[in-house]
């Protein structure tokens, strides 16, 4: 029988990304390189990717981690590379809209 994490997030390896406090993606690790050198705690990996002490308040971070899992390491690259995609024009707007001049 599998378990609910099973059912919602597949077979896949999972992987911790450290966002930034604008959202850029800074670093990826697996959960292998979580557990040797954060003891497996993605709070652990957050402090040491903001530079607080290890006594430090987990509050004051300036960005978060959130996990996704991928079949392999290559759609994670994949994903995060998508997440520098522009967008162009501002929503739908044509080359013929100004700003005003008053």
């Amino acid at each position: 029988m599998e378990t609910l994490d099973q059912n919602v997030m597949g077979n896949g390896l999972k992987y911790y990304v450290y966002f930034d406090a604008y959202e850029h993606p800074r670093r990826a690790i697996d959960e292998e390189e979580l557990a040797e050198k954060y003891n497996g705690n993605p709070d652990e990996f957050l402090r040491a990717m903001c530079e607080l002490a290890k006594a430090g308040k987990i509050e004051h971070a300036n960005g978060h981690i959130i996990m996704l899992t991928f079949d392999n390491r290559g759609e994670l690259n994949d994903y995060l590379d998508s997440l520098g995609d522009e967008i162009e024009g501002f929503y739908g707007g044509e080359a013929q809209s100004r700003p005003y001049n008053f």
